[in-house]
């Protein structure tokens, strides 16, 4: 059994009105990290890591083209990144991050969620202590040994590879996540990665039962909703 991570992929919102709300995530995202590392997706290699994403999540060109001829004219938001943490139904871990203009609003908005759905919001660190924040890629292969050659000879610092039906996972923390997929996509021609994401994964699992698990659902669909939430991680188990 690999670790559990959050294919984003898979959990695509399925509705009009859902997919949006995605695409405005994306657009966020993509305006902020081209706002403050440039435009230009071969330099600014956590821009490109955004497209890349996007166009896999099937985002549609002219939300990103957008998003990256606002940030070229400088103006627009001003958004910060915010992290919320703190205890949901069942009292499973959860991990709230947000891109905000209005840091005020986005508290309230956040805190809201956690008390309609008998959850305590905690203080910073009061959880992420518990998560380790990691660099996820993903990619159809069947010989681990030479991926971890192919990273060491890059000197990427590694926390684990998984090869499990023919999809070869490399952990790595945070800080890594440039470094190695450069380092993967140079050793290996016409790599396409699975999965290609930066998230907090929980050291343990909490199960979630009974009415929690309603409850749980209703906390992550309200969160979801708010504009300003960009990844909601958890360490509940269903």
């Amino acid at each position: 059994m690999g670790r559990a991570y959050q294919n984003r992929k898979d959990s695509m919102a399925k509705t009009a009105a859902a997919k949006t709300r995605v695409y405005s995530k994306y657009g966020r995202e993509i305006y902020v990290a081209a706002k403050s590392g440039g435009t230009d997706p071969d330099s600014n290699l956590t821009l490109r890591g955004l497209i890349d994403r996007a166009k896999k999540d099937q985002v549609p060109t002219h939300v990103i083209e957008k998003a990256l001829e606002k940030a070229k004219g400088g103006a627009g938001e001003d958004f910060s990144a915010a992290r919320y943490e703190g205890f949901g139904p069942g009292n499973c871990m959860v991990i709230v991050d947000c891109l905000t203009d209005n840091p005020n609003r986005t508290f309230g908005d956040v805190r809201v969620c956690f008390t309609k759905t008998k959850s305590k919001i905690g203080t910073p660190g009061s959880v992420s202590h518990m998560f380790d924040h990691c660099a996820i890629l993903a990619f159809k292969g069947d010989d681990e040994d030479v991926v971890l050659e192919a990273l060491m000879e890059a000197d990427v610092d590694v926390t684990d590879i998984e090869n499990e039906d023919g999809l070869i996972t490399v952990f790595a923390p945070n800080t890594e996540y440039a470094k190695a997929k450069q380092a993967l996509s140079e050793a290996f021609e016409g790599l396409e990665f699975e999965v290609d994401e930066i998230q907090f994964l929980p050291q343990t699992t909490t199960p979630v039962e009974g009415e929690d698990v309603e409850m749980f659902e209703k906390f992550l669909d309200m969160l979801n909703d708010l504009d300003d939430v960009q990844n909601v991680y958890h360490n509940a188990e269903t």
